[in-house]
């Protein structure tokens, strides 16, 4: 079985999104993506990269020869493999508080720092469609919804659904969007 450590720089096997190990549990490693998204997997759907590796197909055949092995031992055969259920699946999460975005809002309006925010869950609703991720979670927080009612504007335009995310883990502050993905792409 393999190991990972805070700081180790990683691969996901099954797609193609590298990143950085911010938390190591048994079942769970937590990665912060090249695009600055935090996403949870388990050890088996990771690869390390080792020293000055840029890509995976840099591995050499014997290396890649066992990481297949492993995976065909971890996993049961099947004659077909269900698809997870989307609430099964890990919303990705972006926090839009102006403070998670930049160092500093000095000398900015409210108009500025509410239109950086907005671009911010722009580029991040087009990032998930590119890589086929169907729930996003805002993080927008309460305030006096302004940022909120901007959103959903957003979302309408790019034809999603959006409801409140779960209460328990983001209390009345986040908004969820589930994203339809064409299958015929």
């Amino acid at each position: 079985m393999r190991t990972f450590s805070i700081g180790d720089k990683v691969a996901v096997l099954d797609a193609d999104m590298k990143g950085v190990v911010l938390k190591v549990s048994e079942k769970q490693i937590i990665i912060q993506t090249e695009d600055g998204f935090q996403m949870d997997f388990t050890p088996k759907e990771l690869v390390k990269i080792e020293g000055d590796q840029r890509e995976l197909s840099k591995f050499s055949d014997i290396h890649m020869q066992q990481m297949l092995k492993e995976k065909q031992l971890e996993s049961p055969k099947r004659s077909f493999q269900k698809l997870p259920k989307v609430d099964k699946m890990p919303a990705m999460e972006v926090d839009l508080h102006i403070h998670q975005l930049i160092s500093s809002t000095r000398g900015m309006s409210n108009y500025e720092i509410l239109s950086l925010q907005l671009d911010e869950a722009e580029r991040k609703i087009q990032f998930a469609k590119s890589k086929r991720i169907q729930r996003v979670v805002f993080i927008h927080g309460v305030g006096e919804g302004i940022l909120q009612q901007a959103l959903i504007e957003l979302f309408q335009k790019y034809h999603v659904d959006y409801y409140a995310a779960s209460f328990q883990k983001y209390g009345m502050g986040a908004t969820e969007i589930y994203i339809y993905q064409n299958t015929k792409e």
